[in-house]
């Protein structure tokens, strides 16, 4: 049985129909990410299960308990958020601290909470320290602590790490999955950004337009992506997506077995670039991006442009005319209407 079930939950405002119907099912402990485009609907989502938007329609059980119309601070989960919602006048405790003092929980108990959870999250020097004393990263780890503290069934996240900078995003990003880890907790994480997605996630939920896309471990849906969609989403750069018809050399590619207004997909590390032009698909060198560990190297073929991902460097220039292969092994197909032909 399920620990978190969402049986076809929806949500409107008015008329515009935010959430369309849906159902999930989370097991204890796992680390689920929500992603996807603005506007499809995840934070929504995460705030109608922590309860702060009444759900339209649909149950909401956790634990074997019905919660859909239970008060947030009945839930039994703590969020927490994108702007960290900190009380600029409270130190660090005092923060961390105050929702089981409201709880009226024994002061020494709190004591022991508190500074348990602020030395998983290297605070314990901060504690006297109020907010504006903090780094933005700190600050982010208080209100993790403050979620710790209440040992709550869920930890719900929503974008925490958006208002960091790069570096501090990727360290940032490292502790809470080894604090996810360490708790065992089960854990809902809001994102748009699928590095964040694939990296932190025992299983990844995309979303568009209110609905789920696929449900999968990110290498799942990286390997075997039900829809264009979650192809072209899932994967930095993008998949290259070509028309069955764009080009003379996608049909013999896939063997004929790609229908006539399919797709073909290929990712760029399946696209192979040869100097000169004399092996494969004649193509013309748009732009190169050297990133250090990786090339990519964008190609017009024949009016269709395909990025190419190598992990050597390479001596090609802009303009230089090249020879294009695909990997046959590594190959998507997609129909007219964008689903997988192995799902189909």
């Amino acid at each position: 049985m399920s620990y978190l079930e969402l049986k076809n939950v929806k949500k409107s405002f008015g008329d515009a129909h935010i959430i369309k119907g849906v159902d999930l099912q989370i097991n204890k402990g796992e680390f689920i990410v929500f992603v996807g485009p603005s506007g499809c609907g995840k934070s929504t989502l995460l705030r109608l299960i922590a309860g702060l938007e009444p759900i339209t329609s649909g149950q909401l059980m956790l634990d074997g308990r019905d919660i859909t119309y239970a008060p947030s601070g009945k839930r039994d989960l703590a969020m927490v958020f994108q702007s960290y919602a900190l009380y600029p006048h409270m130190s660090v405790y005092d923060n961390m601290s105050f929702a089981l003092k409201l709880a009226k929980v024994d002061p020494a108990e709190i004591k022991t909470k508190v500074e348990r959870a602020a030395a998983q999250l290297n605070l314990s020097n901060y504690l006297q320290r109020t907010p504006k004393e903090l780094s933005g990263g700190q600050r982010q780890r208080v209100a993790i602590g403050r979620a710790i503290v209440r040992a709550p069934k869920v930890f719900l996240f929503d974008e925490p790490l958006s208002n960091l900078d790069a570096a501090l995003r990727g360290n940032t990003r490292v502790e809470i999955k080894k604090l996810h880890e360490s708790l065992g907790a089960t854990t809902i994480y809001v994102t748009h950004d699928q590095v964040e997605a694939m990296t932190l996630a025992d299983k990844v939920v995309v979303l568009k337009d209110g609905l789920i896309e696929q449900v999968g471990s990110p290498l799942d849906l990286y390997d075997r992506p039900a829809n264009q969609f979650v192809a072209r989403f899932i994967g930095m750069p993008s998949m290259n997506m070509l028309p069955a018809n764009a080009l003379p050399d996608v049909s013999r590619v896939t063997g004929g077995r790609l229908p006539a207004d399919g797709f073909l997909g290929v990712r760029p590390e399946g696209v192979r670039v040869h100097p000169g032009g004399g092996t494969g698909m004649a193509g013309r060198v748009d732009l190169i991006e050297a990133l250090g560990s990786d090339t990519l190297i964008h190609v017009d073929v024949q009016g269709v442009t395909m990025i190419a991902r190598q992990n050597e460097r390479t001596q090609l220039e802009e303009g230089d005319a090249v020879g294009v292969e695909i990997d046959p092994s590594v190959l998507h197909m997609f129909n007219r209407d964008g689903q997988s032909l192995a799902t189909a």
